[in-house]
């Protein structure tokens, strides 16, 4: 079954990154970060250069889920880890979540995610991995792609349930005013003299690019066209010849870090930084 390493390898081994001009003529690309959807997909199937109906049963063996445009994840890979996947125009911006939290693991009963996710697969957690790609938005090519493990990335899902139940505990409390129940931040009802209008308060998160989070530990990383971040405990939980997938691949470089607890950042974490450079 796939995985990150064989998303890693096959980046190197293919090294496409003009993935505008790969995708032209094969799919209907409806917006620019749909073909950084697809990218990701073909990189974890190796489908990078297989037809339209090839990929798809490739997919369907690879993937119990693919997801929505609402509804988190992007996709699921059979008994494996979960992914969003981000499309920005400028690496060390900021980015927008939406009204889902940041996610240092995918849950089954997340509030967020819809009845075909839940039910995909047997599953309770996932870990979940955010592949953040900055595309230029002339020619649809990637400039930089980042691969961060939740984990290493987001505080645990207590953090963001706190202040989202504090903000709408005290949106709530809100005398005379009519409220619904909601999955969202509050939802007021008969606003106006009809009883016809109503107002839904959202929230919308976002988080710092990991460029911004992890650039600091990592020498020369705008050098590179692809980084990773995951914890050394991850990387050897996978199989010795996945792991040996980009061990032995020379335009792949692995260097074992220290990075910041996300749940306490007095404590340090053994984690692994895997690059390719830019060609």
């Amino acid at each position: 079954m796939t995985n990150i390493l064989h998303a890693i390898s096959n980046f190197s081994k293919y090294n496409i990154t003009s993935i505008g001009t790969h995708y032209k003529n094969t799919i209907r690309i409806q917006q620019v970060g749909d073909s950084l959807e697809y990218f990701i997909k073909d990189l974890l199937a190796d489908t990078l250069n297989k037809s339209m109906r090839e990929k798809d049963e490739k997919y369907s063996e690879c993937f119990s889920y693919l997801g929505g445009t609402n509804n988190p994840p992007d996709l699921m890979i059979k008994k494996g880890d979960a992914w969003e996947i981000k499309k920005i125009e400028h690496t060390g911006g900021q980015i927008a979540l939406n009204s889902s939290f940041p996610k240092q693991r995918l849950y089954r009963d997340d509030s967020f995610i819809n009845n075909f996710c839940r039910d995909c697969e047997k599953w309770e957690e996932k870990d979940i991995v955010y592949a953040v790609g900055t595309i230029d938005k002339k020619t649809n090519d990637i400039a930089s792609l980042w691969m961060v493990y939740g984990d290493c990335y987001c505080a645990n899902k207590e953090t963001y349930n706190r202040i989202k139940e504090k903000i709408s505990n005290g949106v709530n409390d809100i005398k005379g005013v009519e409220f619904s129940e909601t999955k969202e931040l509050g939802r007021v009802n008969k606003i106006d003299p009809l009883g016809i209008t109503y107002l839904r308060i959202r929230g919308m998160w976002g988080i710092e690019h990991p460029a911004n989070v992890f650039g600091y530990l990592l020498d020369n990383h705008e050098d590179n066209i692809l980084n990773v971040i995951m914890l050394k405990e991850k990387l050897m939980s996978f199989d010795t010849k996945d792991i040996d997938l980009i061990k032995d691949d020379e335009n792949i470089k692995i260097n074992e870090i220290k990075i910041k607890c996300p749940d306490n950042p007095a404590l340090l974490m053994d984690a692994v930084h895997i690059s390719i450079k830019r060609g």
